[in-house]
């Protein structure tokens, strides 16, 4: 295999820095070259700006943010560290094209790294996968599917904790608005509703004898139905203020009215749902639930017998040198089988190739999705696992048994991801940028598999 695109890299390797720093030299190389993918972001990041013609030009260049979310994602930076690593080190300065001497604010560079979408991050991510298709790093011939999960940063939810949460969210965002309006007069229940939260809390119901248990079920349902009072007063608080309006109409008081109206509806759910489940005894459907009332994108998933979590949940593709080809951000936590035909359909449309090989865990095995690969002309269609009548279609049993031990990679490919770049549990706020953290992530994970497999060439 001869590298082309790759060939300025032999040179910057003569230089000390690049060469300890080979991730770097590489998507330099690929950012130098294809200045299209820099430009693909201006709209996002500019987005909301206004053009200073007079006086120093405060804001980075869309190029500048586009290198510092690459260090920052390669190197599994939070903003505050990106901030020292402008000053502190050489080959962030220089990656980056800044000036050391005036490094951008932390918080400057969360409001522009945050803009860049996850549609341009997905682009940019199937951009650098074809520029190592084009040098020979993969083929797309040979293709594995394999699902996770990532956690969402959340508490384990509760009746118990999310009523306190709607209640000590209220009156955190109506002590802001009193601040705004001295003329608010509203009342604190999270007193009251602190001490019954660490009483429910405290209230166990495992107790072996049937008559203790049913005592100790009697006296949560007691302390539910108290909460629920205080809670239904904290719901007709917040109702009645934004009824009311509020005097001074400042752009904060308006924020924080926003606030409130976003989460009164969301305490009615949260009220019916735990009268519902504590008070009436009913079951309550997992579509009906809420999760969070700060990452409300969470899903409960729930994975053959293993330990339930809450995130969302992610179906991943990766070619034979072990780069993510594609992935799917999914909503709930569908079968695996129903995900195979999209994943292979994203896999085509975004290279203009079509595998040869196909292999995927047993839970993604069904007949339909036998058939659409076939049609598709997809040769060898191996599942890890079959039941039943259903067969693997491959040329040959060596065929079949290489297939199945090489799919083995792909569990190793995402918890790479998860453990060396921070998506066991996503601390990114909100759905938008929940979704900017796995693609970048991704990315991150990409350039250095590219890495690896152009330094054992050069």
């Amino acid at each position: 295999m001869k590298l082309k695109f790759f060939e300025p890299l032999k040179l910057k390797f003569e230089q000390g820095m690049w060469a300890a720093s080979p991730e770097f030299a590489v998507i330099d190389t690929i950012l130098e070259k294809r200045p299209d993918l820099i430009t693909m972001f201006s709209a996002d990041v500019m987005k909301g700006n206004k053009n200073n013609q007079y006086g120093r030009a405060d804001s980075p260049s869309v190029e500048q943010i586009v290198r510092l979310g690459l260090y920052k994602e390669i190197k599994s930076l939070d903003y505050r560290e990106l901030f020292v690593a402008q000053v502190d080190s050489r080959i962030c300065a220089d990656f980056a094209k800044i000036d050391p001497l005036s490094p951008y604010s932390f918080q400057t560079l969360q409001k522009y790294i945050s803009k860049m979408s996850k549609e341009k991050l997905e682009e940019l991510m199937y951009e650098i996968n074809k520029i190592a298709i084009a040098e020979g790093i993969e083929d797309v011939q040979k293709i594995s599917q394999d699902s996770t999960v990532t956690e969402t940063n959340i508490h384990y939810p509760t009746n118990n904790s999310l009523v306190w949460d709607c209640i000590h969210e209220s009156q955190r965002l109506l002590t802001h608005l009193k601040e705004a309006n001295q003329n608010l007069e509203f009342r604190n229940y999270t007193k009251s509703a602190k001490k019954t939260y660490y009483l429910i809390n405290n209230t166990k119901t495992n107790s072996k004898k049937k008559d203790s248990e049913n005592k100790t079920k009697n006296k949560r349902q007691k302390l539910f139905k108290l909460q629920l009072i205080t809670f239904r007063k904290s719901i007709n608080q917040v109702s009645n203020i934004l009824e009311k309006g509020v005097i001074n109409a400042s752009p904060v008081s308006i924020g924080i009215m926003g606030e409130l109206k976003s989460l009164l509806p969301l305490m009615e759910d949260i009220y019916c749902v735990t009268e519902s489940h504590e008070i009436k005894g009913e079951k309550v459907k997992n579509d009906k639930k809420i999760f969070s009332i700060y990452e409300r994108h969470t899903e409960i998933i729930v994975k053959g017998s293993r330990e339930v979590k809450f995130g969302r949940k992610l179906n991943i593709a990766n070619g034979k040198s072990n780069l993510v080809l594609a992935c799917d951000i999914l909503k709930g936590n569908p079968a695996d089988s129903s995900l195979f035909k999209e994943m292979v359909d994203k896999v085509i449309a975004a290279y203009g190739i079509i595998p040869r090989d196909n292999v995927t865990d047993g839970a993604y095995a069904s007949k339909s999705n036998v058939e659409y690969a076939q049609n598709l002309g997809i040769k060898n269609i191996v599942f890890n696992k079959v039941v039943g009548s259903l067969q693997s279609i491959a040329s040959s049993k060596n065929m079949e048994t290489r297939l199945k031990k090489w799919r083995s990679a792909t569990e190793a490919i995402i918890s790479n991801i998860k453990r060396g770049f921070d998506l066991f549990r996503c601390n990114w706020k909100g759905d938008e940028h929940f979704k900017q953290k796995v693609f970048w992530s991704i990315i991150a994970y990409n350039i250095r598999v590219i890495t690896g497999k152009i330094l054992a060439l050069i």
